[in-house]
């Protein structure tokens, strides 16, 4: 069958599209037309739609089939495609309770669903929840000596084949299954979400690229992982990720809720979803609007939510604004702002990362490291061709780690890992294929408060608080540090470097608490970045919470998530040319950098501002 047709070229964003979904619970409101032509007027207004996923169960309740078809010609007649959504949850409310797969009668239902969707759609979305967090007694029998995890990524596999894509394809050749993945890719395997069997086994995967509030929301994830978590997964199946998908939960102020919009965008989604049809037509808060009042008269300093534009269309001649002031218009406004940036764009690049399938270890640490302004480019394979390669300790899950690494020193490259990769390597192995082999350290049960820091031979930096990090114990000119936590008159490594062939080992000490890099100084981190970021003509100093996102067409973009005006540095290379903001076409110039012996680096320095919550993009020249 044949999807709907799509939205005239004049009606769309030049540099992706983008789609809403809508659950079975508004699926059924639908049914009178009505109400439907009211509120999707209200998000068509201010949103270019090219799409609407209608879901056909959740919670298992079903839609009809006369509904879905309803439903399809009234979009088909408004120039909108529609594809089918579906949730495998049996009650979402009791702790997201899925289907058992162990069970014949849900096994049955899920087919049952699959094939009612596939026979009114060319492309159906598996909305989140196609895990299993059931131990009934049947699973428990079924799992037998095998752990949790092996049984579910087992589990999972087959229901993907069985009652998934042969279901599916049996009653329309032609559909397209796609996998949404969530965003805690970290704890998958436990649920039985398989990273390296399921993408190959479905069309396209789909990526959670929501973040919602990092201090108040139950997660936690950094504003950065909206972003990775796309490149992460497009990495799992390159060319064949449809898109991020972001919703309003948690969401404090409009900020947060643009910025996961945006980063999604950077991160080059060709489509953004937004979760969901009813999210969309909630009013925005009093407290929102507050908030805008409060920052519409802060020096620009970049691109941030545009509150003039955005409230502009709904104010009314009295300064109030009308009911058309919705989730909705923010999410257009952004979009309208951001399309002409997305076109400037090349290909995303960063620090080459490893992550093995269904690896634990300093989870998320990599969107800490993204917060201080490292871009990560993180994959399932060891990235043997990178200059450098960052490794955390997800990394132990790859039996064959320590010899990768000798490989790519052999080469003379540089690899950096975690002290809780090192933890975790130290007294692994057999002998010549140990870490101890590359350099004898030892990451020991000391635990230290720094505040000061000594950079080298000569500088010292003091910080505003504190921060607990582990003590790396290493032999005297048999490793090096780089930078050292001090106390008093007592070292401790923050960043230690050990030659080994060619090439150079650097340990990353990671604090406990990852929340402490924050309060890393900038000298420390603008080392640190140095030491990661030596193959890049370009890299942004500045203090945490400052995020760099790098193309391979010579642009750049620089985010601040701090609630203040920041100063940040440019540094080139060499090779990369003069630096003109491509928003305001203000060239930007700077001096020769020195170093502590007052002689050139050959980098030049640039220093400028970001305003709070708001990013700038700029080209350099060469490089």
């Amino acid at each position: 069958m044949v999807n709907a047709s799509s939205q005239s070229t004049g009606d769309r964003y030049r540099n992706f599209s983008v789609a809403i979904y809508a659950r079975v619970y508004e699926v059924l409101k639908m049914a009178d037309l009505d109400w439907l032509r009211s509120r999707f007027g209200v998000m068509q207004r201010y949103l270019k739609v090219d799409k609407v996923y209608l879901e056909t169960h959740r919670d298992t309740i079903v839609a009809e089939d006369t509904l879905i078809e309803q439903l399809r010609r009234f979009f088909a007649e408004r120039g909108v495609r529609t594809s089918g959504g579906i949730t495998l949850t049996v009650n979402e409310r009791n702790r997201f309770e899925t289907y058992c797969y162990t069970n014949p009668e849900h096994r049955a239902m899920v087919k049952s669903v699959v094939e009612l969707t596939a026979r009114h759609f060319d492309e159906v979305i598996l909305d989140d929840f196609f895990f299993t967090n059931c131990k009934c007694e049947s699973c428990i029998k079924a799992k037998g000596d095998r752990s949790w995890t092996a049984f579910r990524l087992d589990l999972m596999a087959e229901a993907a084949q069985s009652l998934v894509m042969g279901p599916a394809r049996a009653v329309n050749p032609d559909v397209e299954v796609v996998i949404k993945y969530p965003n805690w890719y970290e704890h998958f395997q436990g649920l039985g979400f398989n990273l390296e069997a399921q993408p190959k086994i479905f069309d396209r995967v789909y990526t959670g690229t929501e973040t919602r509030d990092p201090e108040r929301g139950n997660q936690h994830l950094q504003a950065y992982h909206g972003y990775q978590v796309y490149r992460y997964f497009d990495a799992l199946k390159p060319g064949a990720n449809g898109g991020g998908w972001v919703d309003t939960g948690g969401m404090r102020d409009i900020d947060r809720y643009a910025e996961q919009l945006w980063l999604t965008l950077f991160a080059k989604a060709p489509e953004i979803t937004l979760f969901d049809f009813r999210q969309l037509q909630r009013q925005i808060s009093a407290t929102d609007r507050a908030a805008w009042q409060d920052q519409a008269t802060e020096p620009k300093l970049g691109v941030g939510v545009d509150f003039d534009a955005m409230m502009a269309p709904v104010r009314r001649e009295d300064g109030t604004w009308s009911d058309d002031a919705t989730i909705a218009l923010a999410a257009g406004t952004t979009f309208d702002q951001v399309d002409s940036v997305i076109g400037m764009l090349g290909d995303p690049i960063g620090v080459r990362c490893y992550r093995p399938h269904h690896a634990t270890g300093e989870d998320f640490l990599h969107n800490y490291l993204g917060m201080l302004g490292i871009p990560i480019d993180m994959g399932p394979e060891f990235p043997t061709g990178a200059g450098t390669v960052l490794l955390t300790a997800s990394a132990k899950h790859d039996p064959e780690i320590v010899d990768k690494t000798m490989g790519q020193l052999a080469d003379g490259k540089n690899v950096v890992i975690t002290s809780g990769l090192l933890r975790a390597l130290q007294g692994q192995g057999v002998p010549g294929h140990r870490i101890e082999d590359i350099v004898e350290l030892e990451v020991t049960a000391a635990k230290v408060l720094v505040r000061d820091y000594q950079l080298g031979w000569r500088q010292a930096v003091h910080a505003e608080s504190t921060i607990l990090v582990p003590h790396i114990q290493y032999l005297t000119n048999d490793s090096w540090e780089e930078i050292s936590g001090v106390t008093q008159t007592t070292g401790h490594p923050i960043l230690l470097m050990a030659t080994y062939a060619r090439g150079k080992l650097y340990v990353l000490t990671i604090p406990d608490n990852f929340d402490d890099l924050y309060k890393l100084p900038v000298e420390v981190l603008s080392r640190i970045r140095e030491v990661v970021m030596g193959d890049f003509p370009v890299r942004v100093d500045g203090p945490g919470k400052v995020s760099l996102f790098l193309y391979d067409n010579n642009t750049f973009v620089v985010e601040s998530f701090l609630p203040e005006i920041t100063d940040i540095s440019i540094i080139l290379s060499k090779d990369a040319g003069e630096v003109r903001d491509l928003l305001t076409g203000e060239e930007l110039s700077g001096e020769a950098q020195m170093d502590w012996r007052q002689q050139p680096t050959g980098e030049v320095r640039i220093d400028t501002q970001v305003g709070p919550h708001k990013y700038r993009v700029f080209r350099f020249a060469g490089g």
